[in-house]
């Protein structure tokens, strides 16, 4: 990963930190990390982008912890909520299913990226390197590879961007229930997200969906 930049203005040993996730294990678990470190004054945390902004507009954290993918809502577009609302916080973006590219993540005003199965000591080192100017990337590849889709998971992509059900797909396509959902198992492995919400996401990412 690469690390330039400085140190800036902030204190390296009273940074306030937010954690944005909405799954409870993870969420609390970076909160008692955090929380524990010596150079962590304060640790906030909330679950979805309205909770996230609302902390920002009271405590004026220096860093945020994000997730790529909250629940119905997008990552990078919580970074750019709260970095219209303080523009001098640092956001790095973690995950545990999917990455985005250095230039997606700068786009959104991102400073970083950071997989969730990283050791706990490395995560609140990339925390503290971001909250003090750096920016954490892995080199960008030549090319991103997509997944490979046969043209029937295409059609069942499609309709899943556009809200359909199971049954409803099935119906459109003539099929059974069982046999979309096995579909869209295949769908959720090859773009390796976890549902609905974020194959869409991650689709849209990769230029699969219009």
């Amino acid at each position: 990963m690469s690390a330039p930049g400085g140190a800036g203005e902030i204190a390296a040993d009273r940074l306030r930190v937010l954690v944005v996730d909405d799954h409870d294990v993870v969420h609390w678990g970076f909160r008692l990390m955090l929380g524990e470190l010596a150079w962590v004054q304060r640790c906030l945390s909330a679950r979805t982008g309205d909770e996230a902004l609302d902390l920002t507009r009271r405590y004026a954290p220096d860093v945020a912890l994000v997730d790529l993918f909250l629940g119905e809502e997008s990552g990078p577009d919580v970074c750019e909520r709260l970095r219209t609302e303080r523009p001098e916080l640092r956001v790095l973006l973690i995950s545990g299913a999917g990455r985005i590219s250095a230039t997606t993540a700068r786009a959104c005003g991102a400073s970083g990226f950071v997989p969730k199965d990283w050791p706990a000591a490395d995560i609140a080192r990339a925390v503290r390197m971001v909250a003090l100017g750096m920016a954490l990337f892995d080199p960008e590849p030549a090319a991103t590879a997509q997944p490979q889709l046969s043209a029937r998971e295409r059609e069942v992509l499609e309709r899943v961007a556009g809200g359909a059900t199971n049954r409803e797909i099935a119906e459109q396509l003539h099929l059974s229930p069982h046999t979309i959902k096995e579909h869209t198992s295949a769908l959720y492995r090859k773009l390796e997200v976890r549902n609905r919400a974020e194959a869409v996401q991650r689709a849209q990412r990769l230029g699969l969906l219009a």
